[in-house]
């Protein structure tokens, strides 16, 4: 089944999520949490980066990367739908390489099930 992202919206579900539980590594902080009228098929989730980071170019080029690698997540690991996530980008993101930030991605999401 393939689950489509969608990009949380209300300024209320991020405040939600930000307020509930949080995993972090060295290049991101991921919160996560159950909201309440949400869509089960579909996998919310949002990125964030923050202005420190760089520039646009940067920002988006970060966006890109979490992006793909949240579409890999979804065909090979088995996400909680239930749950809504907040994916807040650390600097140490930009000069790493795609498959070390995978595999650490892969390992957190492991755990929030």
């Amino acid at each position: 089944m393939k689950s489509k992202i969608i990009a949380l919206s209300k300024s209320e579900d991020f405040r939600f999520l930000l307020k509930g539980k949080k995993i972090s590594n060295k290049y991101l902080t991921i919160f996560f949490s159950k909201i309440t009228n949400k869509d089960n098929k579909r996998l919310n989730i949002s990125f964030v980066t923050k202005k420190k980071i760089g520039n646009a170019v940067k920002r988006n080029k970060i966006k890109r990367r979490l992006r793909n690698i949240m579409n890999d997540a979804i065909k090979d690991l088995s996400l909680n739908l239930d749950y809504s996530y907040l994916v807040i980008a650390k600097i140490t993101m930009l000069n790493n390489e795609y498959t070390k930030i995978k595999e650490v991605l892969f390992t957190d999401l492991k755990r929030i099930k």
